[in-house]
């Protein structure tokens, strides 16, 4: 059976998570609402112990057995449907071996060997050293109209976390179908292509670009390159295609635990 989850729902959380681990929940204990300031009517805080089964992405050593804080309904099935399961858990070092903070209310996606190896393929492409920078945004956009009808070229440049160069280009020829393609470096390949669906190139721009070039990247060019270069944008866009997301269910708020 294949995942519930779009490879969108996965990369939002593994991205943010230097800790990523399969565990079983143990037990939960109720914390009492004295000790719990600020929770929400009808929800409860309680403190969970789960026994790691397996470490996919680790930026510290995890004991055997961890435990964190998690916001739950505080209906008594809300805690019977998580203890006894077992979830892949998305977050961060909560400061000690025995201790995990996850990164928000829906870190907890149950175990299925389809979700696993998803979140593993992610995990491993997060981690690969040609992995594509993080994508920022738009910087500026540039077009060049040809000396025929439906001949011209636009190329997108992006800001991305480390400064690494990404650019987008679109090119037109009369009678031919639009070439799109992506070049991770200074130099435009001409043979650079869209990337694949379901792959950390396409989420970081799919899910991360806007659906129009802002009025920025366009304050530079005349009004009718302006207009070209937005219309390329959003043809490519469309053949990146969209970013679904299966939006997991909430399962309660998570906060650090110590």
């Amino acid at each position: 059976m294949p995942s519930p989850y779009s490879y969108a729902d996965i990369a939002d959380l593994a991205s943010l998570s230097p800790t990523v681990a399969t565990a079983r929940i143990r037990n939960i204990s109720m914390i009492p609402a004295e000790r719990a300031p600020g929770v929400a009517a009808g929800v409860t805080r309680n403190y969970v112990e789960a026994d790691v089964q397996s470490l996919i992405r680790g930026e510290v050593a995890l004991a055997r057995r961890v435990g964190f804080v998690m916001d739950l309904p505080a209906q008594r099935r809300a805690a019977q449907a998580v203890k006894g399961k077992t979830f892949v858990l998305f977050g961060r070092s909560g400061g000690q071996p025995d201790r995990l903070q996850l990164i928000s209310s829906s870190a907890l996606l149950p175990l299925t060997p389809a979700t696993e190896a998803k979140v593993r393929t992610i995990v491993a492409e997060l981690l690969s050293a040609d992995a594509p920078p993080v994508i920022t945004g738009i910087g500026e956009a540039f077009h060049v109209a040809g000396t025929v009808a439906g001949e011209g070229e636009t190329q997108i440049f992006l800001a991305t976390q480390g400064g690494q160069p990404v650019s987008l280009s679109i090119i037109r020829r009369p009678d031919l179908a639009p070439r799109f393609g992506v070049a991770l470096g200074e130099v435009v390949d001409e043979a650079a292509a869209i990337p694949p669906a379901d792959t950390l190139l396409w989420y970081r721009l799919a899910c991360i670009l806007p659906a129009a070039l802002p009025a920025d990247a366009l304050a530079k060019l005349e009004a009718a390159d302006a207009d070209a270069a937005q219309a390329d944008y959003r043809a490519f866009m469309g053949q990146l295609g969209a970013c679904p997301r299966a939006k997991p269910p909430l399962l309660g708020n998570s906060h650090a635990s110590g």
